[in-house]
Protein backbone atom coordinates (compact mmCIF):
# COMPACT_ATOMS: atom_id res chain seq x y z
CA UNK A 1 0.00 0.00 0.00
CA UNK A 2 3.35 2.82 0.77
CA UNK A 3 3.98 1.81 -2.95
CA UNK A 4 0.87 2.42 -4.31
CA UNK A 5 0.42 5.86 -1.89
CA UNK A 6 3.97 6.91 -3.28
CA UNK A 7 2.70 6.62 -6.79
CA UNK A 8 -0.24 7.69 -6.72
CA UNK A 9 -3.43 5.17 -8.00
CA UNK A 10 -3.71 6.81 -11.10
CA UNK A 11 -0.35 6.57 -11.88
CA UNK A 12 -0.52 2.97 -11.23
CA UNK A 13 -3.78 2.09 -12.77
CA UNK A 14 -1.71 4.40 -15.90
CA UNK A 15 1.10 1.98 -15.61
CA UNK A 16 -1.05 -1.18 -15.76
CA UNK A 17 -2.65 -0.05 -18.48
CA UNK A 18 0.46 0.70 -20.56
CA UNK A 19 2.27 -2.58 -19.78
CA UNK A 20 -0.73 -4.17 -20.96
CA UNK A 21 -0.69 -2.73 -24.37
CA UNK A 22 2.75 -3.47 -25.16
CA UNK A 23 2.15 -7.55 -23.69
CA UNK A 24 -0.99 -7.41 -26.33
CA UNK A 25 0.98 -5.68 -29.19
CA UNK A 26 3.94 -8.88 -28.87
CA UNK A 27 0.51 -11.40 -28.70
CA UNK A 28 -1.17 -9.97 -30.98
CA UNK A 29 1.86 -10.55 -33.32
CA UNK A 30 2.47 -13.97 -32.43
CA UNK A 31 -0.68 -14.57 -33.60
CA UNK A 32 -0.97 -13.64 -36.76
CA UNK A 33 1.62 -16.79 -38.61
CA UNK A 34 0.68 -19.34 -35.24
CA UNK A 35 -1.66 -20.66 -33.33
CA UNK A 36 -1.51 -18.52 -30.15
CA UNK A 37 -4.27 -16.22 -29.98
CA UNK A 38 -5.76 -13.61 -27.18
CA UNK A 39 -8.87 -15.17 -25.35
CA UNK A 40 -10.68 -11.12 -25.51
CA UNK A 41 -10.03 -10.07 -29.56
CA UNK A 42 -11.33 -6.80 -28.95
CA UNK A 43 -8.67 -4.74 -26.96
CA UNK A 44 -11.75 -2.40 -25.80
CA UNK A 45 -12.90 -5.56 -23.16
CA UNK A 46 -9.42 -6.49 -22.21
CA UNK A 47 -8.41 -5.98 -18.41
CA UNK A 48 -5.26 -3.64 -17.75
CA UNK A 49 -4.40 -6.34 -14.96
CA UNK A 50 -3.96 -9.72 -17.18
CA UNK A 51 -3.81 -11.32 -20.64
CA UNK A 52 -5.65 -14.58 -21.06
CA UNK A 53 -4.30 -16.96 -24.26
CA UNK A 54 -4.94 -19.91 -25.49
CA UNK A 55 -2.20 -22.18 -27.20
CA UNK A 56 -3.68 -25.95 -27.73
CA UNK A 57 -2.15 -28.89 -26.50
CA UNK A 58 0.34 -30.16 -27.28
CA UNK A 59 2.33 -26.91 -28.46
CA UNK A 60 0.88 -24.89 -25.26
CA UNK A 61 2.11 -27.59 -22.85
CA UNK A 62 4.96 -27.92 -24.39
CA UNK A 63 6.18 -24.50 -24.22
CA UNK A 64 4.65 -23.84 -20.97
CA UNK A 65 7.32 -26.89 -20.09
CA UNK A 66 10.20 -25.13 -21.65
CA UNK A 67 9.83 -21.59 -19.98
CA UNK A 68 9.72 -23.36 -16.55
CA UNK A 69 12.85 -25.97 -17.05
CA UNK A 70 14.79 -23.26 -19.17
CA UNK A 71 14.06 -19.68 -17.64
CA UNK A 72 12.41 -20.36 -14.05
CA UNK A 73 9.30 -18.15 -16.00
CA UNK A 74 6.14 -19.97 -14.90
CA UNK A 75 2.92 -19.29 -17.04
CA UNK A 76 -0.52 -19.25 -15.04
CA UNK A 77 -3.12 -21.89 -15.99
CA UNK A 78 -6.60 -20.65 -16.66
CA UNK A 79 -8.81 -20.32 -13.31
CA UNK A 80 -10.68 -23.53 -12.41
CA UNK A 81 -8.80 -25.40 -15.69
CA UNK A 82 -7.35 -28.70 -15.10
CA UNK A 83 -3.41 -29.31 -14.68
CA UNK A 84 -1.01 -28.95 -17.52
CA UNK A 85 0.39 -32.16 -17.67
CA UNK A 86 -3.62 -33.67 -17.46
CA UNK A 87 -5.55 -35.02 -20.32
CA UNK A 88 -7.90 -32.58 -19.74
CA UNK A 89 -6.25 -29.56 -19.95
CA UNK A 90 -6.94 -26.79 -22.93
CA UNK A 91 -4.36 -24.76 -23.26
CA UNK A 92 -5.44 -21.74 -21.80
CA UNK A 93 -2.86 -19.57 -19.81
CA UNK A 94 -2.23 -15.99 -18.19
CA UNK A 95 0.09 -13.31 -18.40
CA UNK A 96 0.13 -10.84 -15.25
CA UNK A 97 0.94 -7.79 -15.69
CA UNK A 98 -0.08 -5.63 -12.49
CA UNK A 99 0.93 -4.70 -9.16
CA UNK A 100 4.95 -4.11 -8.69
CA UNK A 101 5.53 -5.10 -12.50
CA UNK A 102 7.30 -2.50 -14.92
CA UNK A 103 8.61 -2.13 -18.56
CA UNK A 104 11.96 -4.23 -18.16
CA UNK A 105 9.80 -7.05 -16.14
CA UNK A 106 7.40 -7.05 -19.00
CA UNK A 107 10.16 -7.35 -21.78
CA UNK A 108 11.96 -10.30 -19.60
CA UNK A 109 8.27 -12.23 -19.39
CA UNK A 110 7.95 -11.47 -23.71
CA UNK A 111 11.90 -12.21 -24.28
CA UNK A 112 11.08 -15.50 -22.58
CA UNK A 113 7.65 -16.71 -24.39
CA UNK A 114 9.53 -15.49 -28.16
CA UNK A 115 12.19 -17.89 -26.93
CA UNK A 116 10.28 -20.50 -26.47
CA UNK A 117 8.35 -20.35 -29.65
CA UNK A 118 11.25 -19.92 -31.45
CA UNK A 119 13.28 -22.97 -29.75
CA UNK A 120 10.32 -25.22 -30.00
CA UNK A 121 9.26 -24.10 -33.51
CA UNK A 122 5.79 -23.34 -32.75
CA UNK A 123 4.64 -21.03 -35.38
CA UNK A 124 4.25 -17.78 -34.91
CA UNK A 125 4.48 -14.06 -36.13
CA UNK A 126 7.67 -12.29 -35.91
CA UNK A 127 8.77 -8.88 -34.33
CA UNK A 128 6.78 -9.43 -31.32
CA UNK A 129 9.59 -7.48 -28.75
CA UNK A 130 10.10 -4.73 -31.27
CA UNK A 131 6.37 -3.79 -31.18
CA UNK A 132 6.16 -4.12 -27.47
CA UNK A 133 9.29 -1.89 -27.15
CA UNK A 134 7.93 0.47 -29.40
CA UNK A 135 4.37 0.60 -27.37
CA UNK A 136 6.62 1.22 -24.10
CA UNK A 137 8.38 4.09 -25.77
CA UNK A 138 5.66 5.63 -26.28
CA UNK A 139 5.03 6.47 -22.80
Amino acid sequence: LDLIHAEGVENVWARHAHLARAIWAACETWGQEGPLRMNVPDPSLRSNAVTALHLAPPDGTRLRQWLEQNLGLTLGIGLGMAAPDSPEWHGFFRLGHMGHVNGHMVMGLLGGIDAGLKTLGIPHGTGALENAAAVLAAS
